[in-house]
């Protein structure tokens, strides 16, 4: 039996500044010497990892997310992707994709290409919005200019492609506002672009509370905001790829999802499917076969278990056939906008319309609204359906499903 390749998740929690709307596992500090504590442990937990896997696991996707992993310095940067190839079997990279987020504020000439000549092949590159407004209202000032030269950088040093990331819903954000915004990003031409949903949960992350909630967005302004996006975009030749995420035609996502290879695993949707992710560092979920878990989020519990020579895990949950079933038809619907009822009926023997007789009453009101179809055999996400794709999943999770009433303003 031919195992399933690994993907790889690294949580570099270390940031400059704070960005009032992130609701990220972060440190902000100035001192790139505080790392090198974290670092000595991402280390020992990677040996740990590590001893759990055959070598013959070839890793086809590898990620540092955060926090900012373009805070760590040359040597910090090199060190762990040395002891991460020492430890793992890293795939060769034109058949992988090694990607890392940067904050193109925090960047020196020469890092991109140093990145590049460590292995990645993909960068992302936090914007969320270019409106100096908005800008100011979450504490996040970056100009069209020190973005561009992080791109330019990345296309010279050879990376394959670059994912800008927006974010609609911010503070005094109008569709005429984001409408400029995505102008300049069209202009800036990456491979993909990500827009994602603010949520403004002030009680749950405290930096949201220098936010101030009356000037966001109502939840009819924010979805009109997207649609005017995924217009936008569409007309410039991106295909939605679904949940946020767009692309280029010949870019790896798009073609996943024409050859039906395509995935959606924690950090977004993915090239290679049934990839087992080991996540790695301070509040990382990991999913093997069926089993979930996830770290301590809080850096001193971290330390402590792998000073004990343990791995940090917080807690796990191990999936039970309805759980992997529901998964399935997750996954159907997200990432290729329909579902094979047949099919998924015979796969897992069961008789689709009893097993999920509830949530086809629920997809009704979806049908009749013009967000899907379900005949012959088949759910098809319309069009429509595409911008609350999200919510339509929902309805197949059976730990959360959308609130009655105002159903959308959950996920917008």
């Amino acid at each position: 039996m031919i195992p399933k390749p690994l993907s790889l998740y690294l949580h570099i929690p270390f940031c400059r500044s704070i960005c009032y709307y992130c609701a990220c596992n972060k440190i902000v500090t100035g001192r790139k010497g505080k790392a090198e504590s974290y670092l000595a442990d991402l280390h020992r937990e990677i040996e740990l990892q590590a001893e759990l896997f055959d070598r013959d696991r070839e890793v086809r996707q590898l990620h540092w997310g955060g926090g900012t992993p373009g805070f760590l310095t040359r040597p910090q940067a090199q060190a762990l992707m040395a002891v991460t190839a020492r430890n793992f079997n890293l795939g060769a990279p034109e058949r992988s994709e090694f990607s890392i987020e940067i904050d193109p504020r925090v960047m020196q000439k020469g890092d991109v290409k140093h990145l590049h000549d460590l292995g990645f092949n993909r960068i992302s590159t936090g914007v969320q919005d270019f409106d100096p407004r908005v800008q100011k209202a979450i504490n996040r000032m970056q100009s069209v200019e020190v973005t561009i030269a992080v791109i330019q950088e990345a296309r010279l040093s050879g990376m394959r492609s670059v994912n800008l990331d927006l974010i609609y819903g911010l503070p005094h954000q109008t569709v005429e506002s984001f409408d400029a915004t995505i102008e300049k990003v069209i202009r800036l031409d990456p491979d993909r672009i990500a827009i994602y949903n603010y949520a403004h949960l002030p009680e749950r992350f405290p930096q949201q509370r220098r936010i101030d909630a009356k000037d966001l967005p109502d939840p009819s302004q924010k979805l009109e905001i997207l649609h005017h996006a995924i217009d936008r975009l569409c007309a410039a030749g991106y295909e939605y790829i679904g949940m946020d995420h767009f692309a280029r035609p010949g870019d790896d996502l798009a073609s996943a999802q024409r050859n039906r290879s395509l995935h959606r695993n924690f950090p977004g949707y993915a090239t290679h499917a049934q990839c087992d992710t080991i996540g790695l560092g301070v509040s990382a979920i990991s999913q093997v076969n069926d089993n979930f878990s996830q770290n301590y989020p809080d850096l001193d519990d971290y330390h402590d278990a792998l000073e004990r020579g343990r791995l940090p895990i917080a807690r796990g949950y191990r999936s039970d056939k309805d759980d992997s079933l529901r998964r399935d038809v997750i996954q159907h619907l997200a990432c290729h906008f329909r579902l094979d009822i047949d099919e998924i009926s015979r796969d897992w023997e069961i008789d689709f319309e009893r097993y999920f007789a509830d949530e086809i009453e629920r997809l009704e009101e979806m049908r009749q609204d013009g967000l899907l179809e379900i005949d012959a055999g088949e759910i098809r996400i319309l069009d429509p359906g595409r911008l609350l794709v999200r919510n339509i999943c929902m309805v197949f999770d059976r730990y959360q499903h959308p609130r009655e009433g105002n159903r959308f303003s959950r996920t917008l």
